[in-house]
């Protein structure tokens, strides 16, 4: 974080005030929780942050809170202790993983000190993790999303099934899947609730209030990335319940929060607004319902959550295409900030000047 000096106050001699570190540290890791949405915004972190309080407390676990901010704060170091790309760092992209496994790994695990070396020790892989992900998968225009948050904990939980210390308290029991039969309510009221819990569980959260301050968060960065949140949780609620999902996940917003990350990615973060790409982002949508769908049938026998997979299979099919749907189209799909793009291009020139000396 260098100190800034503008030009007419170097001319007469005098120096800017540097910037505070500790205000630059805390804009970082804020930044970290709304780049899960895609939102380079410390004031949208601020509210996804309130959100998760809000409903982690309200459920009477705390731990998951304090869980997202130790995450969040341990794959943020991460990023410094290992020396990448400053300016990934800067704009969240060493957080948005480890927040997710701050939310993880107390949802699903006792909470016992074991559980919290855990957590902070998988955050941390979290960053490093991305940036090997990354590096495979810039070359195909893409990249990791959410994935190093999926991979590790995935790891992680399947962990849990022989090391007794880290007891998978809310895990389900590995199983073949079978329709579950029961009732909906589908009073007006109710669906409003099933369709903000569907923004809510981004982050592991089963509150309807926290997906309204999610919302608010989006709306203050993105006008365009809280409408496709809402139709996101909306479309996707309406699928699950046209194709007669199990009533209980529907209620708790489980088939939203996939839907809603891809609604966001394809609808206005990788693709420009227009009809054509909001075409295609309801595609995605549709797409990850079922994507969601199937992942379960193979994940329940392993007694394990899809998380975020169905969102990040989704989003990297329709993606790779690169379809072009307006002359001014960015592109350059491998990251989602300038100054990521910037780093990304010059980690690529160094890479081919040292495969140049082999």
């Amino acid at each position: 974080m260098a100190t800034t000096t503008t030009g007419s106050r170097a001319a007469a001699g005098g120096k800017e005030k540097a910037p505070n570190q500790w205000m630059l540290g805390i804009r970082t890791l804020l930044r970290g929780a709304g780049q899960v949405m895609f939102q380079c915004s410390s004031w949208t972190g601020l509210l996804f942050l309130a959100g998760i309080f809000w409903g982690a407390y309200a459920s009477h676990t705390p731990a998951v809170a304090w869980g997202a901010l130790v995450g969040l704060a341990a794959s943020t170091l991460a990023g410094y202790l290992v020396k990448l790309p400053a300016a990934n760092g800067d704009e969240g992209l060493w957080g948005f993983n480890g927040i997710l496994v701050g939310c993880a790994f107390p949802t699903f695990m006792a909470d016992n000190w074991l559980m919290w070396l855990c957590l902070i020790f998988f955050a941390m892989c979290t960053t490093w993790v991305r940036s090997g992900f990354n590096n495979l998968l810039r070359q195909f225009n893409t990249n990791s999303f959410t994935f190093p948050f999926v991979f590790l904990t995935w790891v992680m939980l399947f962990g849990t099934r022989i090391f007794d210390g880290v007891d998978p308290t809310t895990l389900s029991h590995p199983a073949l899947p079978v329709v579950t039969l029961g009732t909906l309510d589908s009073s007006f009221g109710h669906l409003v609730i099933y369709w903000l819990k569907g923004i809510a569980q981004v982050f592991l959260i089963n509150d309807w209030v926290t997906g309204i301050l999610f919302l608010v968060g989006l709306w203050l960065c993105s006008r365009w990335a809280a409408i496709w949140a809402a139709l996101g949780s909306a479309i996707s609620l309406a699928m699950a319940i046209l194709l007669k999902a199990d009533p209980s996940d529907i209620a708790n917003g489980l088939f939203g929060f996939s839907p809603v990350l891809t609604a966001i990615a394809l609808g206005c973060t990788f693709y420009k607004v227009n009809w054509k790409s909001a075409i295609w982002a309801v595609c995605g949508i549709v797409a990850t319902v079922f994507i969601q769908g199937a992942m379960d049938v193979v994940f329940t026998p392993w007694g394990l959550p899809t998380l975020t997979g169905p969102f990040c299979v989704a989003t990297w099919l329709f993606i790779l295409p690169a379809y072009k749907f307006s002359a001014h189209d960015v592109q350059d799909r491998s990251e989602w900030t300038a100054d990521a793009r910037q780093e990304a291009q010059i980690i690529d020139r160094d890479l081919e000047r040292e495969v140049d000396k082999l």
